[in-house]
């Protein structure tokens, strides 16, 4: 299976009917928890998978940022996955969901210490020792910052990359959210990440809420972000990108309009 390539969109059963009618599409996102792993695929998405579309199994529950050890029941479920939709990758959040027994329900934020890298280290390599296919980790958007951080956004997430050469799922909208929370420049840590591992991006949109800047991934892409996109994209060959929706779905128009912005910021072709 070729790995992703131009605009996606993530798939969700309750546009699965919009996502198939994009002539020009040629990868999906899936939520791992949501695929039972001995089959059979929801009927949308075998049929995407049967066009010879792309499916990339995106996790959110491995809590690879945990100090516990990675649930390796978790992990199989992920490799089994990959090989039910024979995904070219998979992708998993830099974060924790759970400690202690109990779950949080959100992806939690890890405090950026050597500590913590370690830990995500370890988890990481338990995972890849399994999974079929190679990792990319996402760095979530965050509220708050841990107050004994010892590196900052960009050394944390490199130091984890270079340990374990995972590939790296860049979130446009996480980088503007955390920046414009923290009163920062979103360009000056595009400026430092190891943009040349991105497998593939992320965009989504987002808003404001009691003076923070939600991630939401309800509502419309700011321009703020798709500039930051055409900035990423610029004077180099553009990763694939992908349009993430996770309710208050609005109207196919609304939804091809987003698609079309996103390729003509980034110099891919339209897919709708």
């Amino acid at each position: 299976m070729t790995g992703p390539q131009g605009v996606g969109i993530g798939w969700r059963p309750e546009i699965a009917g919009f996502v198939a009618g994009l002539p020009g599409l040629r990868f999906v996102e899936v939520v791992a928890e949501s695929v039972a792993p001995a089959g059979p695929l929801p009927p949308g998405l075998a049929a995407l998978r049967e066009a010879g579309v792309t499916v990339v199994p995106h996790g959110v529950r491995l809590s690879l940022g945990g100090a516990e050890p990675v649930d390796p029941a978790r992990v199989t479920h992920l490799a089994r996955v990959a090989e039910l939709v024979e995904a070219p990758l998979v992708s998993e959040h830099i974060a924790f969901v759970r400690a202690g027994g109990l779950e949080a329900g959100h992806l939690l934020p890890l405090p950026r210490t050597r500590e913590a890298v370690a830990a995500v280290v370890a988890n990481v390599r338990r995972a890849q020792a399994e999974l079929p296919v190679p990792l990319a980790l996402e760095p979530i958007a965050a509220l708050f910052d841990w107050p004994d951080d010892e590196l900052d956004e960009a050394d944390f997430l490199t130091e984890i990359l270079d340990a374990t050469g995972a590939g790296l799922l860049l979130d446009v909208a996480n980088v503007y959210a955390n920046a414009r929370n923290r009163g920062a420049d979103p360009r000056l840590l595009l400026d430092r990440l190891p943009v040349e591992r991105i497998s593939y991006l992320h965009v989504a949109g987002g808003a404001e809420r009691d003076g923070l800047y939600h991630d939401t991934h309800t509502d419309p892409v700011p321009s703020e972000v798709l500039a930051l996109v055409g900035a990423l994209c610029a004077g180099r060959r553009p990763p694939p990108l992908l349009l993430e929706r996770d309710g208050h779905y609005p109207p196919a128009a609304t939804l091809r309009a987003e698609l079309d912005a996103l390729a003509a910021v980034s110099g891919h072709p339209v897919v709708t």
